[in-house]
């Protein structure tokens, strides 16, 4: 439902995939016959006219010949997937799927940068390492950048909004990934 509701209000989105019972869901914990098929995802994305970007989060290896079915058979091309082993990272590249390297403080050094079409940045205990300058240094390498809001983790949010908004960046070229959408787009553009 929830992911239903964000298209309805114009919204990408962010969500976990795996396999179950020969099906791809949607689950970020081990699935059960209660997750969503993603398939259904990819309907209403069409619905939609692939308008919004798809975030998948790879939780398991071996998706990538139904998630590349899924993107024909639908005609998706707003998404990217991140987040899988770097095995599954080379196979995607391989097929040319759309997928972003990540950065944090763990992983500082994004791995397969040079093919990945975006960065997935997520500060997981502070976010006073991503700056504007980071961020600029991807969009002039040609990537896109999301930025994993620090309200996921459970901090607080609104201080690093603040320093965002005074960023000097395309914003066109940047997704913020956050729990409160609404909240977010009034912040940064007041509607």
């Amino acid at each position: 439902m929830a992911l239903r509701t964000a298209l309805e209000k114009g919204y990408g989105f962010e969500s976990d995939v795996r396999d179950y019972n020969g099906k791809v869901v949607i689950s970020h914990n081990i699935a059960d016959s209660s997750c969503q098929d993603v398939e259904e995802v990819f309907e209403w994305l069409s619905r939609f006219n692939d308008k919004y970007c798809f975030a998948i989060n790879i939780k398991a290896d071996g998706l990538k010949d139904i998630l590349k079915l899924f993107f024909e058979k639908y005609s998706i091309s707003n998404y990217f997937l991140f987040d899988m082993s770097v095995p599954q990272m080379v196979e995607f590249k391989e097929m040319g799927l759309r997928y972003f390297t990540r950065q944090s403080e763990v992983e500082p050094e994004p791995c397969m940068y040079k093919d990945a079409a975006g960065v997935w940045i997520d500060g997981f205990w502070s976010t006073d390492w991503i700056t504007e300058e980071l961020v600029k240094s991807h969009i002039k390498n040609g990537k896109d950048v999301c930025i994993v809001s620090p309200d996921l983790h459970g901090n607080r949010y609104v201080d690093f909004w603040m320093k965002m908004k005074k960023w000097d960046v395309d914003d066109t070229r940047i997704f913020l990934c956050t729990d409160y959408p609404d909240e977010a787009k009034e912040f940064f553009y007041g509607e």
